[in-house]
């Protein structure tokens, strides 16, 4: 999925890019890893994710060690919906 009605990822909420952001240096991560390495609540990071996958920044996998989870890790971004605000 591409971007929805125009939004980017400067679009979306703090929680959403700090999550992006997480993705970015420590992905590809579960729910649950990004919670410890966000310190933002579960719920928090399900909406962000929620947020992220809306836009179609991330890909959602599943975490082999344990099925009842999903891994996340962002998606390999054409230039042109790279966003340069977010980058380093």
């Amino acid at each position: 999925m591409t971007e929805t009605d125009g939004e980017g990822i400067t679009d979306l909420p703090p929680s959403a890019k700090l999550v992006y952001k997480v993705l970015e240096y420590d992905g590809p991560l579960t729910q649950k890893g990004i919670v410890e390495e966000s310190m933002l609540s579960a719920r928090t990071v399900r909406y962000a994710l929620e947020r992220l996958d809306e836009v179609g920044v991330i890909e959602e996998d599943v975490y082999f060690a344990d099925a009842r989870q999903n891994l996340y890790e962002l998606n390999e971004l054409p230039a042109e919906q790279a966003d340069p605000a977010i980058s380093d």
